[in-house]
Formats: structure tokens, C-alpha cells, sequence
């Protein structure tokens, strides 16, 4: 075939492997309503999702009850038999709620091993609808089941029904159920259904305290049509610090499970744009494909058997193709890759097709390309967070138009390779440029099969390469089409990351995406070296870096689509009365200028920093007036001393009007001897390798956050050293304050929600609390 043809036809095929890689992985909607009551219905699904999602439903909020009634009623009409469980909760980091789980059990055949199918139904506070978040979760299982009960299979296994409460406070409703329901000494296996936006491919990630074989190939034999999940995932995930329901089961109570979670347009996740209209069909219809195979398999499948002592590698391509291999081959892969690069480099010294002043420039134009566009997309993000200062508003760390970002980074990285590979082609080219790049991937795989093994799939395409190597050796110009294909793999296993880690860690990672884009774009040396123009495609990468720039401004301000979420609080101190306005917000806008005027105090010193996801804290204050704002009731008193000697208190404190959480602080660092709260104590907490207690070995000020329902009241019982004088400082908050007349705020302005994750809408009481009062 004509050389200039093939060239065309590569290009052409690499972006088809792109675009496959985006489109063959998940299922298509289509309107299935009427398709058979025994076949799952992702039309049917959403209409549980709408149900669920009318109204923010929160624990305490009036849609809260109306949603668990809601369950109920649906697990009801298929005939089930309900329970709700509820009871006060204490999380080890010293959350208290009192959640109402649902459950529902379905008989086996069997002794009475369960599998559990779980999600939560609560939103997150205070303003989200829930609808990603978890409503599909629950809607998922409830058509699933529905369908499962219609078949009228007979199965081995129990199946338990679990929807949990208060999983976005601190997973409470999970841990009631694994501490106090005699039901989990049977549960043996869970799935769990998650969401951190509202679109994307469901990602299958497990959680064992042991080793994952038996758990992966039970994943393989159920066989879902488009599994997406990769042992690299995993091995992050066991890094970081976890907070699903799921953890809470393995911790506590060594149950084995699998999390499918969706990530895409992260900035849904947790806000006001959490609503049916914005989840993605093809996601819930993605849900439904794991849990029908996995529920018909999982029925009948022994689980007692799923513990392993020994791991996979594994990975999902396009098409539905699920591939696993042991852990005990990394090492001789790896091995086996760094000897057959040493025997095609004497080979190819032999054949005399290698330069050594060749392959020593081979590493040049890669580190300049490495560092440059790793450093030029960093610099970029900054500058655009310069340029764009409301950017740093949106609290989840990704903004609306967030994909053409990680677009630009990519094809800026590709600019920069083109450029420094044709600045060196003369120097550089054929089978010798290709070797630095192959000693560069194998240290990398070098550095992963050491600390990060789960990534160890990444040898892989290593391979594909050093066939494209011997071909570059044996023949002077090598079929372009065949290095095409050959270079494929990298597409498929390399790319999904590049895309998602900025979509998961935050656009603050563009830089990373860059460099994995550059070691991407080194896999394909083999067929852009043989490419006389190189320029020109580092011209047409620059061209349409250009043009992405200009798309994302186009999507960079804020409207009804894309709305500003902002924040305002009123706090009234008790102790000097005297009352301000507060912010988390970088700065003023059309709604807030009201409040804080166009010089509003910076960098408040109020002592507090409300707990919250990503630690954020009050930027704007200003003076408000003094309204009147019923008192919590408090109530202190002396036990006496216990048979060690120390003192004895109690602590009530009731609130006198509707409202939501409770904050409280303890200022002077004092270890208390003991701590309970509503009749409950706290476990210990490990921080890194250091073992705390929230209220016996303290590391902070902040004792406690209670999720008030119904105005119930907080009971405290603690004894401390004679000599320690502890002070509380008591933050009373309640998500009225759009709707108190006095302080007639009005309501946000259409391009604008409450901005998530922090305390927001309240009016606060403040209060000192001593013994001595």
C-alpha cells in the first residue's frame, strides 16, 4: 500500500481506537417500560429515582419520612415483609445520629447465608435532591429485586434488603445495622451502590480484609456485559481512607462486598443539581447490568467460600473483555520484558539498526517532553485559576466545563511531544529512539511492581512495543499500520485512567494527566517516527489546544446551566451578644453583596471550623443585626466522684426551636476519662499509625457534631482529673434561614444553589459552656 496512505489510515485508526475506547463500555438506553416484568427496566428504575429525589431528604427534613414511607410501600407491594431499624449511633469520629434503616429479607433454600443488596437513601445535607446519590442505588435494587421476584427462581441464599440512613453523616445507619441487628451475623456478602456524581461508567470496586482472587473470579463467572474496573483502583482504594457503607461492613464485621460507583460530572455530587433531569440514563441502565447477574449469581453461589489467599491483577477492555492474572507473575513479566529488551538491543547492534549516540539522544526530547508538558499544564491550571477566580467556588475541585480541561492538558502534552520529537528526529530516529522510551516504561513498571502492584497491568502494552521493536529491527520501514495496531493495548488500559484520575483527585492533577499522556504518547513512537511531519502534527495538537481554550471560556461563567453555589450563614454569640454574617466564599456576588457589601472583613477569626468534607472554613464576615433566636436549653451537673477518684458530669442540652445539628467544641485540650453520649461511647480512631480517642486522646477541639431529629436531646455524661476545668463552646445551627422573618433574606437568584459540603443556610447560636455556670 502506498507509504502516504498507510500514514493516513494510522491516524485515521488511532482516532477510531480513541473513540471506541469512550463508546463501547457501557449499555445504550432505550425506553423499556413495557419490556417483561422479569427483565430489568431502567425506565421503570427512574421512576423510582423521581419518586425518591422530589425534595432534599436529609435526616431531620420533613422529605425524609416521605421517602422511607416510600420504600416501604414499594418493598410492601412486592409482598416482603418490612423492618425499620433505629437507634442513636456514635461514629469514631464523634458523629452522632439516630438513623432508620429499612430492611427487608427474601428466604433461601439454604442455612441461611445471606447475600446484602444495599444503598442509602438519605441525600446529603442540606440541599441536594439525591437523585445519583444515592436514589439510584436504591432505585437500581428495587426494580432488580422486583424483577429477581417475578422469575420466581428458587435460590440457595438469604437475600437482605438493606437501605440505609445517615451514610452521609458518618455512615451511621451502616454501623447501627453491623453493631446492633442480629441480621448481620448472617450476612456473608454485599453489593453496595454509590454515587459521586451524576454520569459515567459504574466502577466495580471491592473491599475484603483478605486477598481479592476468589472475589474477582466470582466477578468473572457472573459475568456482567460491560464491567469496568481495574486492579489499579483497587490498589489506590485501599491506600486512602474509605467512607462507604460497604467499609463499614468489612471493618466491623469482615464481610467481603463489592462497590459499583459512577464519578462523571463530579460537580453535581452533593448539591442542589443533584436532581433526576441530570442522571445520566446510560448509568442507571449500567447499574442494572451488574446487579441482575450478580443478584442470579450470588443467590446460588456458596458464600463462604469467596475468602482467598492470594490476589489478581485484572482489568476491564471495551466490549465487555475481562482480564485476570496472578499476582505472582508480575515479577517474571516484568523480568521476562527488561531480558527481551536487553536481546533485541544486541540484536539490533548486531543487524547494526541501533546507534548508541542515537539511543542516548533518545532520552532528550523524552525528559524535555516529560517535564515541559507536565510543567506547562500545571502553570496553565494556575493561570486559569488567576484568570478565573471563581473557579475555586466550586468546593468538589472540578468545574462545569472540567473535560475540556483534561482535553487541553492532553493535547498540550502532545504539542509538546511533537514539537521536541521533531526537533530531534535528525538526531534520533528509527529502532534507536525508541529505546529510551522502552527503558523509561520498564523502570516505570520497575517502581510499580514494587509500590503500586495493583497498576502492574500496565506492563502489558510493554510487550505489544517490543514486538514493535524487533519488527523497527528487521525491516528499515515498517508497515505503519501494523505499529497501529500493535500500539492499541496503550489506548485501551492507559487511557480510562488519563481521563478519570482529574475527574476523581480534581483538575488540580492536570499536570499528571499531561505526563501519562506524554508516557502514552511514547508508546507510539513506533508509528509517528516514520511520520515525516511531525510538526505539522505538533502544529494541528497546538491548533486544537487552542481551540479547546477558547470552548472551555465559552463555559467558564456561571448561569442557570452551570449555576454559582455560594454560602450564607447567620451567627448569633450568645456570650456578647452580638451577631455577623459569615461566608466560606472566596468572594462577594449579586446575592451576598447585600450581606457583606463590596468590602466585606477577610479571613475571619472565629475560632470554629465546621466539620466538613474538605475542611472549609468561614473567608467573609460581617456585622448583622441582633434577632431574637430561642436559647438552647442547658442543663450541668455533679455526679460526684467514681472509685478512682475523678469527677463526675452530666451535661443536657435541649433545643428550643426546630433544629438541625449540634457542634460541639471543647477549648483547653482536656483528655476526658470517660464520654458518653445519648448512652453511647466512641471507639478508638487511627490516624496514620497513631491510635486517638475523640474524647480520651484528643488531637483536635472539636468534641462532637450531632444530627438532631424530632428536637431530641443531648445527653452527655463525662468524668475528668479533679484538677482539669474543661470549656465547651456550643454551636446550635438549624437550615432556616431563608425562611426566618426577621432576617428576610431572599432567595438565591436562578444561576445560583447553596454551595455544598459546608455548613450552609443556618442561623447558628453560639454559647460558652463551664462547669461552673
Amino acid at each position: 500500500m502506498n507509504n502516504k496512505f498507510t500514514g493516513l489510515f494510522s491516524f485515521l485508526l488511532i482516532i477510531f481506537l480513541v473513540w471506541l475506547n469512550f463508546n463501547f463500555d457501557q449499555p445504550e438506553f432505550e425506553r423499556d417500560e413495557n419490556i417483561s416484568q422479569t427483565e430489568f427496566s431502567t425506565s421503570r428504575a427512574f421512576e423510582h429515582v423521581k419518586a425518591i429525589a422530589e425534595q432534599p431528604h436529609y435526616l431531620g427534613s420533613p422529605a425524609h419520612s416521605k421517602v422511607r414511607n416510600y420504600i416501604v410501600e414499594q418493598l410492601q407491594n412486592m409482598g416482603l415483609e418490612v423492618q425499620t431499624q433505629e437507634g442513636y449511633h456514635l461514629s469514631k469520629g464523634g458523629v452522632l445520629a439516630k438513623p432508620q434503616n429499612i430492611l427487608a429479607r427474601i428466604k433461601g433454600s439454604g442455612e441461611g447465608d445471606a447475600l446484602v443488596l444495599m444503598s442509602h437513601y438519605d441525600s446529603a445535607t442540606h440541599s441536594s435532591f439525591g437523585a445519583s446519590d444515592a436514589g439510584s442505588g436504591v432505585a437500581t435494587i428495587l426494580e432488580g429485586i422486583r424483577a429477581f421476584l417475578q422469575k420466581n427462581a428458587p435460590h440457595k441464599n438469604d437475600i437482605i434488603l438493606l437501605f440505609t440512613d445517615a451514610e452521609e453523616l458518618a455512615l451511621n445507619g451502616a454501623g447501627l445495622f453491623i453493631e446492633d441487628h442480629p441480621w448481620a451475623e448472617d450476612a456473608k456478602l454485599a453489593l453496595n451502590f454509590e454515587a459521586r456524581g451524576s454520569g459515567g461508567n459504574p466502577f466495580m470496586l471491592l473491599e475484603t480484609n483478605g486477598k481479592n482472587a476468589r472475589l474477582i473470579e466470582a466477578f468473572k463467572e457472573a459475568d456482567p456485559d460491560y464491567p469496568v474496573t481495574n486492579s489499579l483502583a483497587y490498589s489506590i482504594y485501599k491506600m486512602l481512607p474509605n467512607d462507604t457503607d460497604l467499609t463499614v461492613l468489612r471493618e466491623q464485621g469482615d464481610i467481603n462486598g463489592y462497590n459499583f460507583a459512577f464519578i462523571d460530572d463530579h460537580y453535581d455530587y452533593h448539591t442542589a443539581t443533584d436532581i433526576p433531569s441530570n442522571l445520566d440514563m446510560e448509568t442507571l441502565a449500567h447499574q442494572g447490568s451488574y446487579l441482575m447477574p450478580m443478584l442470579n449469581y450470588f443467590s446460588d453461589k456458596d458464600l463462604n467460600n469467596l475468602n482467598s489467599d492470594r490476589d489478581l491483577i485484572y482489568f476491564s477492555l471495551p466490549f465487555g473483555e475481562f482480564i485476570s492474572y496472578p499476582f505472582d507473575w508480575i515479577m517474571p513479566m516484568l523480568v521476562l520484558a527488561i531480558v527481551l529488551l536487553v536481546i533485541l538491543i544486541v540484536y539490533g547492534f548486531r543487524r547494526e539498526r541501533l546507534d548508541i549516540q542515537e539511543i542516548f539522544t533518545g532520552f532528550l526530547p523524552l525528559l524535555l517532553s516529560l517535564l515541559v508538558s507536565g510543567a506547562l499544564a500545571w502553570s496553565f491550571w494556575q493561570f486559569c485559576l488567576y484568570i478565573y477566580p471563581e473557579y475555586s467556588e466550586m468546593e468538589q475541585g472540578f468545574t462545569y466545563n472540567g473535560y475540556w480541561y483534561i482535553a487541553i492538558a492532553i493535547f498540550l502534552a502532545l504539542s509538546v511531544n511533537f514539537i521536541f520529537y521533531h526537533l530531534f528526529r535528525k538526531k534520533t530516529q528509527g529502532a534507536s529512539a525508541f529505546i529510551a522510551p522502552l527503558i523509561v516504561w520498564l523502570i516505570v513498571c520497575s517502581l510499580i511492581a514494587v509500590y503500586l502492584k495493583g497498576a502492574s497491568y500496565f506492563i502489558i502494552p510493554v510487550y505489544s512495543t517490543l514486538i514493535q521493536l524487533f519488527v523497527m529491527i528487521r525491516q528499515k520501514h515498517p508497515n505503519r499500520l501494523l505499529m497501529t495496531i500493535l500500539s492499541a493495548p496503550a489506548i485501551f488500559i492507559l487511557l480510562p485512567f488519563i481521563w478519570s484520575l482529574p475527574v476523581a483527585l480534581g483538575l488540580k492533577m492536570l499536570y499528571v494527566t499531561a505526563i501519562l499522556a506524554s508516557l502514552l504518547f511514547f508508546l507510539f513512537i513506533p508509528v509517528f517516527t516514520y511520520f515525516r511531519k511531525l510538526k505539522s502534527f505538533a502544529v494541528l495538537c497546538f491548533l486544537i489546544f487552542n481551540v479547546l481554550v477558547f470552548t472551555a471560556h465559552f463555559y467558564s461563567d456561571f448561569n442557570t446551566d452551570r449555576p454559582k453555589p455560594n454560602s450564607l450563614v447567620y451567627l448569633k454569640d450568645l456570650d456578647n451578644e452580638t451577631a455577623n454574617w459569615y461566608s466560606y466564599d472566596n468572594m462577594v456576588d449579586e446575592w451576598t453583596r447585600e450581606f457583606f457589601g463590596n468590602d466585606p472583613d477577610e479571613r475571619s477569626n472565629i475560632e470554629s471550623n465546621f466539620s466538613s468534607k474538605y475542611g472549609s472554613n468561614f473567608k467573609l464576615r460581617k456585622e448583622a443585626p441582633l434577632i431574637t433566636i430561642p436559647d438552647p436549653g442547658i442543663i450541668i451537673e455533679q455526679k460526684g466522684k467514681d472509685s478512682l477518684n475523678h469527677e463526675r458530669y452530666s451535661l443536657k442540652i435541649a433545643p428550643n426551636r426546630q433544629i438541625n445539628r449540634m457542634e460541639l467544641y471543647e477549648i483547653r485540650s482536656v483528655d476526658f476519662k470517660t464520654f458518653k453520649v445519648n448512652g453511647l461511647e466512641a471507639d478508638d480512631i487511627y490516624l496514620g499509625e497513631n491510635q486517638f480517642h475523640m474524647f480520651k486522646r484528643r488531637w483536635k477541639e472539636r468534641l462532637l457534631t450531632y444530627y438532631v431529629a424530632n428536637r431530641d436531646t443531648l445527653r452527655i455524661e463525662f468524668s475528668i482529673e479533679p484538677k482539669d476545668e474543661p470549656e465547651f463552646v456550643l454551636y446550635e445551627s438549624a437550615y432556616d434561614l431563608i425562611k426566618n422573618e426577621e432576617l428576610e433574606v431572599p432567595e438565591r437568584p436562578d444561576g445560583m444553589i447553596p454551595k455544598p459540603f459546608v455548613l450552609n443556610d443556618a442561623t447558628i447560636l453560639k454559647k460558652t459552656i463551664r462547669l461552673t455556670d
